[in-house]
């Protein structure tokens, strides 16, 4: 692996792959939370400087912060100070921008969440890699979109080399999830509360009155206001039911399983 002062040497390439495209993700957004930003956003902007250097790119103003302000007005379509990764792909030059048109047409994470809930019959966080054609072509019905059979095969291949970089022919929720854009990505949300398994466990038990093994929506709402309380992170109701709702398209009947609401909070998927 890259130390931490080792660049990606890929920002002045003329057309990326989606790995490196992904390395340069990754490698920039350090706190895995969906966005470049701050300190992140500066070193990646500083490097990309250098390689328009590199590379003869100019541009018109010499001062960094103007410079840095132009380069967002110009890429941070909708103004939040922070770049995501469908805003990274119009940055780079990519054969990425499949990425852009596929999360156009991931309608929401619901819908995400019931698909891959199809897929992930055993509830273990992953699908395997010869289920994501299914996975993928669920979704852009789900999301009424027209495909076909070449793009569909395009999408495919393409986000296994994304995601599946260990080659074990499994694909995470986690990091499948990135297909989301980040408003909609509950998933992150729950970046910086993950639970180990101990403290899920307790958790859970504590919820689960019964002992049935699952939990309901009511409990599962009480248990995410616990949650966001314990690491004093601020939350609006409305928010709140959004992600109780794309939770619970996980649950089987109105019954949320325990193993199923470890997919979304722990660390690790269950073994």
């Amino acid at each position: 692996m890259a130390g931490p002062q080792q660049q990606p040497p890929y920002l002045h390439l003329a057309e990326l792959t989606a790995s490196q495209f992904l390395e340069i993700w990754k490698h920039f957004d350090a706190d895995g939370n969906g966005y470049i930003e701050g300190k992140e956003l500066e070193n990646f902007f500083q490097e990309l400087e250098k390689a328009r250097k590199g590379s003869g790119m100019m541009s018109k103003s010499d001062n960094f912060g103007e410079k840095m302000k132009e380069f967002m007005q110009k890429y941070d379509k909708n103004s939040d100070g922070k770049i995501e990764m469908a805003e990274l792909a119009q940055i780079l030059p990519t054969e990425e921008n499949f990425l852009l048109c596929f999360r156009q047409h991931v309608g929401s994470s619901a819908e995400f969440m019931e698909a891959w809930r199809k897929y992930d019959t055993d509830r273990s966080g992953y699908i395997e890699a010869n289920e994501l054609k299914g996975f993928l072509s669920d979704l852009l019905k789900k999301a009424n979109r027209p495909y076909d059979e070449p793009k569909l095969q395009e999408y495919t291949q393409t986000i296994l080399r994304m995601f599946d970089l260990n080659g074990d022919g499994k694909l995470g929720l986690s990091e499948m999830s990135r297909l989301l854009p980040v408003q909609e990505n509950f998933l992150l949300k729950f970046q910086g509360m993950k639970l180990t398994s101990e403290e899920f466990n307790a958790i859970f038990t504590f919820y689960d009155k019964d002992g049935s093994g699952y939990i309901d929506e009511n409990e599962l709402d009480a248990l995410l206001k616990d949650l966001y309380e314990k690491n004093k992170k601020e939350m609006n109701i409305q928010e709140l039911t959004n992600y109780r709702k794309r939770v619970m398209s996980l649950a089987e009947a109105g019954k949320l399983y325990r193993k199923d609401l470890e997919i979304v909070l722990c660390s690790e998927p269950p073994m």
